[in-house]
């Protein structure tokens, strides 16, 4: 049985409808993501999944128990690392772990080897006894993995995981992550905006607007952008994406005041659209296929979009929602 199995899920809030339908089911021991923009029904996917919010219809199952009617059963197997962060900075890293252990009923006999085990694993055994708020970022994030491991969770829920972090830390965050299926055998669910860190999924669904618009392994999405991707800046979008169009027979499309195409043979294609177009040229980039571009295929925007609009809308509703009820 999958780990995670998501039923028909849907979620109303009032007349807005945050989850619409959606289906997908976590391999165990699989790094999972779940990606899409601000407002596209993840947190609340997320929340329903940790059993924080209930669903208008559908059902889901961590571990085999349903999150509805099962709340204390999935609790027990789930861990959770939020964007921001809930750890007691006033308290050591130990005391922390120590607290999160007490809260979660872990045999005293084992509290102490396991949070050892956890502070090594997460490479701060050394500052075991210093308090939170001296840790950097980086520190911080690692702290709340180590914590969330221990009381040996099934699933490991991680949202946006290296927000914040500089490029050093988030690598070093990432060295961890993906070697928890492997040492814990723990499933992770994770959210981000960094379409490169996604890579080390096992599999990947798009959200967006509350559907789930394509899932499947990264080389599987990629495939369908069908290509290398070429980008040109030009003088003049508005001629050179018909000049290419005509050329190529192909669509071209534009975003932040450059055109893109796909095509199986990118870097042959180059010299034909420099040709072509001539001085209107202003640059021109060769990209083999990423997640980001298959992201923008299928949504017509960028992950890292911040959508305020739709975010807002989201808000707003539950809040009309909760005052009427």
């Amino acid at each position: 049985m999958p780990i995670i199995k998501v039923e028909n899920l849907s979620k109303q809030f009032g007349e807005l409808t945050a989850v619409n339908n959606i289906s997908f089911e976590v391999a165990e021991g699989s790094i999972f993501g779940f990606l899409g923009p601000n407002g596209a029904g993840k947190t609340t996917t997320i929340n329903i999944l940790c059993t924080l919010l209930a669903p208008t219809s559908g059902k889901t199952f961590i571990a085999g128990h349903d999150c509805l009617k099962e709340p204390s059963e999935v609790r027990k197997n789930i861990g959770i690392v939020f964007q921001d962060t809930t750890l007691d900075k006033d308290l050591t890293a130990y005391e922390n772990l120590m607290f999160h252990a007490y809260l979660y009923d872990v045999k005293k006999s084992e509290i102490n080897d396991r949070i050892d085990d956890a502070l090594h694993f997460v490479g701060l055994h050394e500052r075991r006894n210093d308090l939170v708020k001296l840790f950097s970022g980086g520190m911080k994030r690692r702290l709340e993995v180590a914590r969330g491991m221990i009381h040996r969770p099934k699933v490991l829920f991680l949202d946006e995981p290296t927000l914040g972090l500089d490029p050093q830390s988030r690598a070093n965050l990432w060295e961890f992550i993906v070697e928890l299926p492997k040492k814990h055998n723990v499933t992770i669910f994770m959210t981000t905006h960094y379409m490169e860190e996604a890579e080390v999924c096992n599999k990947i669904a798009i959200i967006d607007r509350g559907e789930i618009i394509a899932s499947g392994t990264p080389e599987e999405l990629k495939k369908t952008i069908g290509g290398d991707v070429i980008y040109i800046r030009t003088s003049d979008n508005a001629n050179a994406k018909l000049e290419i169009e005509k050329l190529f027979n192909v669509e071209v499309s534009e975003k932040d005041n450059e055109l893109f195409l796909t095509s199986l043979k990118g870097d042959a294609c180059i010299p034909e659209i420099i040709k072509t177009i001539g001085e209107k040229v202003l640059s021109v980039r060769l990209q083999r296929p990423t997640l980001n571009d298959v992201f923008l295929k299928m949504t017509g925007k960028q992950i890292r979009e911040q959508n305020g609009s739709s975010e807002d809308t989201v808000k707003e509703a539950v809040r009309a929602y909760r005052r009427r009820h």
